[in-house]
């Protein structure tokens, strides 16, 4: 057996119920010393138990009554926590995504409660690190949405082909290293290179396609030209990025079927957070480890993911 990988039976092992998940999750989030998620207060929390369950702590300045799950993904649900291990489990190790419709059978919740807790775990995700993407960058867009061709009379925009009625995202990855995503309102040259200026490091070296909306940019510049069938000149390729495209589109057609412009960016984030984070090339548990830490400071309610744009 593989020794970076931990599987399903090993994992209920290790947390066989929802106390054990909790002491994980505090022992994550606190390291044996609980502060208050809302003033910040680490000295005389109070421990307290509600209905016979032990997790809850009274600050003594604010007076705030909290648990492991307050101020991240996990607060207000009342899915148990050795559940939603499990959820971030597969999320980390299906290279592809997991549907709400597979986790809500794998757990035994609802579907509808299935895919909010995995748009919670999407949210943690999100790429909040805040650093440049460095030394040799490839940049490209994909597409993502239904065919004109497929979709009811009513739906369709009758305004051309290829890329009519899609949502563009550009990708971005250091050769090897990497990845950040962002999903467009256009791909107009102003917008794509505010989000290149933006995300890459002005000393970096920059490999594209021939796309207008690349051209006369700040970096180190370089391009393939793919309309005439050139996908390599000496060190110049979009292959890496390209190959991220590759397993997200799989996901896309494979599992989910369907993404809305709404939810776009958090399935983008979920995919780089596996590449990025969470790569294969690391220990399962590591892999969680890194995504539970970036489930706190974060919320994400019902009524704020249902919410019209």
């Amino acid at each position: 057996m593989c020794k970076i990988t931990v599987s399903a039976y090993e994992l209920m092992k290790k947390f066989p119920n929802e106390e054990a998940a909790r002491l994980y999750l505090e022992k994550r989030r606190w390291n044996g010393s609980p502060f208050c998620p809302n003033c910040g207060c680490n000295e005389n929390q109070h421990k307290q138990t509600r209905n016979g369950k032990s997790g809850f702590y009274r600050c003594h300045h604010c007076k705030l009554v909290y648990t492991v799950r307050t101020g991240t993904i996990f607060e207000r649900s009342h899915v148990p926590l050795d559940k939603w291990l499990y959820a971030v489990y597969l999320v980390v190790t299906s290279r592809k995504g997991v549907s709400s419709l597979q986790l809500s059978k794998e757990i035994g919740v609802t579907q509808k409660t299935a895919w909010f807790m995995l748009q919670r775990i999407r949210e943690a995700c999100k790429d909040d690190n805040g650093n440049f993407l460095k030394g040799i960058v490839e940049a490209d867009e994909a597409y993502f949405g239904g065919k004109e061709s497929n979709k009811h009379a009513s739906k369709q925009l009758n305004a051309g082909r290829g890329t009519v009625g899609k949502v563009a995202v550009l990708g971005m990855r250091e050769r090897d290293g990497q990845f950040k995503g962002v999903v467009l309102n256009d791909t107009t040259a102003k917008t794509i290179q505010a989000e290149l200026n933006f995300i890459i490091d002005d000393k970096a070296t920059l490999y594209t396609d021939e796309h207008r909306s690349y051209l006369d940019n700040k970096f180190n510049h370089k391009t393939v030209n793919h309309s005439a069938k050139q996908f390599v000149d000496g060190m110049a390729h979009t292959n890496g990025i390209e190959s991220v495209w590759a397993v997200l589109k799989r996901g896309f057609y494979g599992i989910y079927h369907s993404f809305s412009k709404k939810h776009l960016q958090r399935y983008v984030d979920e995919f780089g957070f596996r590449l990025n984070e969470g790569s294969c090339k690391i220990h399962t548990l590591d892999r969680i480890d890194s995504l539970v830490s970036k489930a706190f400071g974060k919320r994400l309610s019902y009524a704020d993911l249902t919410v019209d744009l």
